[in-house]
């Protein structure tokens, strides 16, 4: 019964915002950004400590000023997820900038893997659908183990007319996606890969870096590339699509696991420099290496 009543009580939370304008939301969802950093001291010190290496330039003012900013645009881009999905597409899509799509289309290719992270209004990527309705357009997430959240957060989804694929079970699905023409999944691989990622570098430091994009284009032999969302100002976005990322060498030859990640891993790090406040700091991405990493710490890095 306890489930049963939150359940309805996010249900009518997110219908009263999705009710409001975008800008609104996105003005609401600064405000609350805004506050959590200044509450949430624990996501606070993550955030200017992972800017503080990464930008050892930085005085501690301009720390704390990127931060503030970031936690405000995390708190942008989650109302934004909220509203955007079901919105007339056209009203939509005209704050929506793509850059790269035609390339794309014309380089023949019925299967993309899209290598994406956490910048800007992440979640939008969704909406590419728009521009390619003939298209099979799949992601992969991660289920809440809150139930009555994972079902609200869920029905949004529906929403989009993307495919969501959860990631304990993304074997089959993925290879069902891919046995159709015209497939599309786009992978969150920017955050910390997990005691089977490779050990490379990011924006400076050794960490986990996750190979799935480059194991599955492989594996399916699916064109590789990149999308990033850059927010250009309050509820809006340019979403980049690029560059190609080669999964062969000149030679028609298969490139490592390890040359293609650190690639994906170096567009990256030139997304994050080029709008610092525009990735999602908050997060534990530098954690220690285990045993299996720690082996391959010293180990030469990738020949590309």
């Amino acid at each position: 019964m306890f489930s049963r009543v939150v359940e309805w009580f996010l249900f009518a939370l997110l219908g009263s915002i999705r009710c409001l304008p975008l800008v609104t939301v996105a003005r609401l969802g600064r405000l609350l950004g805004g506050l959590a950093c200044r509450l949430d001291r624990r996501h606070r010190r993550v955030a200017e400590d992972n800017i503080a290496k990464a930008f050892p330039e930085l005085r501690p003012k301009e720390i704390q000023s990127l931060a503030l900013e970031n936690f405000r645009r995390i708190g942008e881009a989650y109302g934004c997820a909220i509203r955007t999905p079901g919105m007339d597409s056209k009203e939509l899509l005209a704050r929506i900038e793509f850059v790269g799509l035609d390339d794309l289309l014309q380089s023949g290719a019925e299967r993309l893997v899209v290598a994406t992270g956490h910048f800007g209004g992440f979640d939008l990527l969704a909406h590419v659908q728009g521009h390619w309705p003939d298209w099979h357009l799949a992601t992969t997430y991660r289920a809440q183990r809150f139930t009555p959240l994972n079902t609200a957060l869920q029905r949004l989804r529906d929403l989009t007319g993307v495919q969501f694929i959860e990631r304990h079970n993304a074997v089959q699905a993925v290879s069902e996606l891919f046995n159709k023409n015209k497939s599309i999944l786009a992978l969150f691989s920017d955050q910390h890969g997990g005691g089977k990622g490779l050990w490379l570098p990011f924006l400076g430091r050794d960490c986990s870096c996750s190979p799935a994009p480059a194991v599955i284009a492989l594996r399916y032999k699916a064109l590789l590339t990149m999308a990033i969302c850059y927010r250009t100002d309050l509820a809006r976005w340019r979403i980049e699509v690029g560059p190609v990322i080669s999964t062969h060498d000149e030679h028609g030859q298969e490139r490592s696991l390890e040359d293609i990640t650190f690639e994906i891993h170096r567009q990256y790090d030139i997304a994050v420099r080029r709008d610092p406040a525009n990735w999602f700091w908050v997060h534990r991405r530098w954690k220690p290496p285990t045993a299996n990493q720690r082996s391959h710490d010293q180990a030469p890095g990738p020949t590309s």
